[in-house]
């Protein structure tokens, strides 16, 4: 059974007919399908268990793909650690009841607090990005009488063959320590109070649909890896991050089992054990954004259909130009009459659209769609740019479904002004 299909001329997520889920919120609203997130965590855990027979990796779902606390809580159920990279996603992890070892601090720009945080928790791995954060750290750790493991983010300059924006391992990228001078900060690092260099770790974008990107940072990692022993470092884990694509249109990722694949050869080898990040390819598929048609518009040349959802809910498309598919929630007939729009937002920008030139059953106002593959990067991203209220969401298992982030209503965005007192 398909986890979102049409049953009785109704599109579905599970066993619930995603208007209903419509009509109780309104729209726009996001929704997540706990067996499509399930099934996408298993397929990862199965992949590396067809690989290794003792179990020597921690999947930790990152976080900023989706950080609603159903969510990590969900995941976390199932085994899963967490990969974060703010004190906003571990504390969120934390709520949600990760154990702190089972938790990666990633990111570019962590501050003190964050840093005092993460190494009070005792969690499972601070990824450095950059040495003046590994004296940061060192300073935290002395003061609080702690040992960190850390890992240095190593920055390949490998092509992600990805989206400039969301590449992260070219050497023009800000992340990352350059792998040739990698070795004198583990030297450092050895030296330094409070800090264990135990780890490698390596993140080089996402969205990659070819292994061959990450073949060439594995190897240029394992071959860090064997140097940085040969002078003496205890490096015990490797953390491979994620990346792996999705499906939105036509692009055709490898399957799980061929990355895994890559990790057996290149990086068990080694003797290490396995961290894994992935994000995308856990939450993506599992989510949609249902939106209402509020106008057909005739344009000069152009037929728009104007929805309630704005690029403040679903960044992607207008930051990424990235596509994704949208469907009615109504089963279309064989011989519905086809007509071609652009579908928009109510944005007051041009770059509120979701679809230019695509053809649909012919739609009318308050027909509802879904917004396919919406579950990663979705939510996260949104804002209340317009002072347009965020979305709510809403948590899908079976035959019941439950709201997962409140309804934000317009009044109390508006109240969250304050007006000083010299203006009033």
């Amino acid at each position: 059974m398909s986890i979102i299909s049409y049953k009785n001329g109704k599109l579905h997520m599970e066993s619930i007919a995603l208007e209903n889920i419509a009509e109780k919120y309104g729209t726009p609203v996001y929704c997540y399908s706990t067996e499509q997130l399930a099934d996408n965590y298993h397929a990862y855990q199965k992949a590396m268990r067809d690989v290794t027979t003792d179990d020597k990796f921690t999947i930790c779902y990152a976080c900023k793909a989706n950080s609603n606390q159903a969510v990590i809580k969900m995941l976390g159920r199932l085994g899963a650690g967490m990969d974060v990279v703010s004190g906003g996603e571990m504390l969120r992890a934390f709520k949600a009841g990760i154990k702190p070892e089972k938790i990666v601090f990633s990111g570019i720009g962590k501050n003190e607090n964050e840093l005092t945080k993460a190494i009070k928790n005792g969690i499972l791995q601070i990824n450095v990005e950059c040495e003046s954060e590994l004296g940061m750290i060192s300073k935290i750790a002395t003061q609080e009488g702690k040992k960190v493991q850390i890992a240095f983010r190593i920055n390949p300059d490998v092509n992600a063959k990805t989206h400039a924006k969301i590449t992260t391992g070219l050497r023009e990228n800000k992340f990352g320590i350059d792998i040739q001078t990698a070795p004198k900060l583990y030297a450092k690092a050895k030296e330094m109070p409070g800090i264990v260099p135990t780890g490698v770790a390596v993140h080089i974008g996402s969205q990659l649909t070819e292994l061959e990107p990450f073949a060439e940072a594995f190897k240029r990692v394992a071959a860090l890896v064997v140097e940085l022993r040969e002078q003496g470092h205890l490096i015990t884990t490797v953390d491979v991050g994620g990346g792996l694509g999705i499906t939105y249109k036509d692009e055709t990722p490898p399957e799980i089992s061929q990355y895994a694949a890559l990790i057996r050869d290149i990086i068990l080898p080694l003797k290490v054990h396995v961290i894994m990040e992935p994000g995308r390819y856990i939450a993506g598929n599992a989510g949609v954004l249902l939106t209402r048609v509020l106008h057909i518009k005739e344009g000069q040349g152009k037929k728009f259909m104007i929805v309630d959802a704005a690029m403040n809910d679903l960044m992607r498309p207008s930051l990424y130009d990235a596509y994704h598919p949208i469907i009615p929630c109504n089963e279309p007939g064989n011989k519905s009459l086809k007509v071609v729009y652009d579908v928009v937002g109510p944005v007051c920008e041009t770059g509120d659209t979701f679809l230019t030139d695509a053809e649909f059953p012919k739609m009318e106002t308050g027909g509802l769609l879904a917004i396919m593959v919406s579950g990663a990067y979705g939510a996260v991203m949104s804002s209340n740019y317009n002072s347009r209220p965020l979305v709510p969401e809403v948590l899908v298992s079976d035959e019941q479904f439950d709201l997962i982030r409140k309804i934000q209503k317009t009044e109390d965005l508006v109240n969250n002004d304050l007006i000083p007192e010299w203006l009033a």
